[in-house]
């Protein structure tokens, strides 16, 4: 049956020919084969109907497309967790556009499959032949849990780590595999320490030196005969800095986690060579770059540092928006 708008009509502009136009939505329609290949498609129209320049698109595609995403844990379990799908496409010129909805339908395709790196060559694979492109790329952003447990009391907390696995199949089919990996630690200033020490001994005066909530990105590039857990990239972190925020805690750890602070104190230089000396020594890592952002508690100012590896046509140091990693 039909719904009725009544109202529709009036709405309509002047010109309208309104004795032969419904204003009826009519559920009971069904799309045929024939009425579906008559619908107009503007995104694949020839070159002629390209407005502005008729250059080649670098990126083009959607982002921010969210569902629930299984993957696989170190210990072999899978897990379910919201995960947002950025997915994009390069554009020849003399090409209109593209069929944006096909890069969520090809999707969709793999959303029962468990996700790894290497699965994501798959649906790249789908979205050249589908779209008709020279280059595909497609990012995973989802939030990771792990079980830490306190430094002294034995109590147990989940710590959640941004994460986003990304994928790019090249102008000559070649797959890169990256993961890109946040990872949350205090940092306490040598300066502070030292000048704080100095006071104490020097004019018997009581002083704190200051350390500030730090985030280091990871991001790395795989060997093409590698695998990497999130779970991995968390242990050369944290063997690198020590100093991992907390989840739960008593006094004993508040007091531990200070110990651990005193122990290894870091400039924003500090931390990015020394994730820099654990990234380089691992031969599944082909290239990685890190970029740390320290909060300063003493300026009003962030802190921040980048470091790669420095291999031809991989990471170059670039960084959109340190304030990202500020949180």
């Amino acid at each position: 049956m039909a719904n009725t708008n009544k109202n529709c009509a009036d709405n309509l502009p002047k010109s309208t020919d309104k004795d032969h136009l419904s204003c009826d939505y009519d559920d009971s329609f069904i799309v045929s084969k024939e009425y579906r290949e008559s619908l107009p498609d503007m995104q694949n129209a020839n070159a002629r109907h390209i407005t502005g320049s008729n250059v080649p698109i670098l990126k083009v595609g959607i982002s921010n497309f969210k569902l629930p995403l299984k993957y696989i844990v170190q210990n072999s379990d899978t897990i379910e967790l919201e995960t947002s799908v950025t997915g994009n496409v390069s554009l020849q010129a003399g090409q209109k556009g593209i069929n944006m909805s096909r890069i969520m339908r090809v999707f969709y395709d793999f959303q029962e499959r468990v996700f790894t790196l290497d699965l994501l060559k798959e649906v790249l694979q789908d979205y050249k032949k589908t779209l008709n492109t020279y280059r595909a790329e497609i990012r995973l952003d989802f939030n990771y849990p792990i079980m830490q447990t306190s430094l002294r009391s034995d109590l147990s907390g989940w710590q959640y780590y941004k994460v986003s696995y990304e994928g790019i199949l090249d102008e000559q089919d070649v797959f890169h595999k990256r993961m890109h990996f946040d990872f949350i630690y205090s940092s306490a200033c040598p300066c502070s320490s030292d000048l704080a020490e100095h006071a104490r001994q020097v004019r018997q005066a009581y002083s704190i030196p200051h350390s500030q909530r730090s985030t280091a990105r990871i991001s790395v590039e795989l060997d093409p005969k590698s695998h990497l857990f999130v779970e991995d990239l968390q242990s050369i972190a944290l063997d690198a800095l020590k100093t991992e925020t907390q989840v739960m805690v008593k006094r004993e750890d508040e007091q531990a986690f200070a110990e651990l602070n005193g122990a290894y104190p870091k400039f924003v230089e500090d931390a990015a060579r020394l994730l820099f000396a654990q990234l380089n020594k691992d031969k599944r890592i082909r290239d990685f770059q890190v970029a740390c952002a320290h909060l300063e508690s003493l300026h009003s100012h962030d802190a921040i540092a980048v470091i790669h590896k420095g291999v031809p046509g991989g990471f170059n140091g670039h960084v959109d928006d340190f304030s990202a990693l500020i949180r």
